[in-house]
């Protein structure tokens, strides 16, 4: 079903590294042919766990995310800046690489799998994540890897086991950020490189890190 998603976010210069082909996992309407800025931010005051607001480069609102209340797969959903589904995500249950499912628009159906994310390894230093296509049945080499900083300041998104770079994130600290416990990202799209996408992956990130600390 269609929905009226909006325009890209605003261009900043166009970055060197970006990958030579498009990466549109959602959908090619996402994919700008400049470096999109976004800031992730999670909602302060919430009734649901897991809320975040994804602005652009002049604070305008491009995505939601909601999160469900008292869901045992940690249920996440993706809407446009009007509200409608994009994407919905969850956590497989009993999975030990925490493992997450991504589905396209409200669905949680096996025909709607765009994508897996898991931990590459069960015990690790630092996050290290393997994002696999839903075509990708074998799950023998990843189709993009994630792999984070010590203390999670940082992270970078990779075209597979390459280094060709997709997008950057950087933990933003403040004192009110701090005080409140939540979270801030700036995260920097590269060129022809769906964002609803990396937002997805970074929500995910922050999940699988919140679940690691609390450990």
């Amino acid at each position: 079903m269609a929905a009226p998603y909006g325009a890209p976010p605003p261009p900043l210069p166009a970055a060197a590294g970006a990958p030579a082909a498009p990466v549109a996992v959602v959908s090619p309407q996402f994919c700008a042919p400049y470096v999109v800025p976004l800031t992730v931010t999670e909602k302060a005051l919430s009734l649901s766990d897991g809320d975040f607001t994804v602005t652009d480069a002049n604070g305008g609102v491009v995505l939601r995310v909601k999160g469900a209340f008292f869901s045992i797969h940690r249920r996440r959903v993706i809407l446009d800046a009007a509200g409608q589904p994009i994407l919905s995500m969850q956590q497989k249950v009993f999975s030990m690489h925490h493992k997450w499912e991504v589905f396209r628009g409200d669905s949680s159906n096996a025909s709607d799998l765009l994508f897996k994310v898991k931990k590459s390894s069960i015990i690790q230093l630092k996050t290290e994540l393997d994002v696999f296509l839903a075509s990708n049945t074998a799950e023998e080499a990843c189709d993009f890897k994630i792999k984070g900083s010590y203390f999670e300041r940082s992270c970078a998104f990779y075209l597979g086991n390459s280094n060709t770079l997709i997008a950057q994130m950087n933990r933003q600290y403040t004192v009110s950020n701090v005080l409140r416990g939540k979270d801030t990202f700036g995260v920097t799209v590269f060129p022809h490189v769906d964002y609803v996408f990396i937002a997805a992956l970074v929500v995910i990130l922050d999940e699988i890190n919140r679940e690691r600390r609390s450990d």
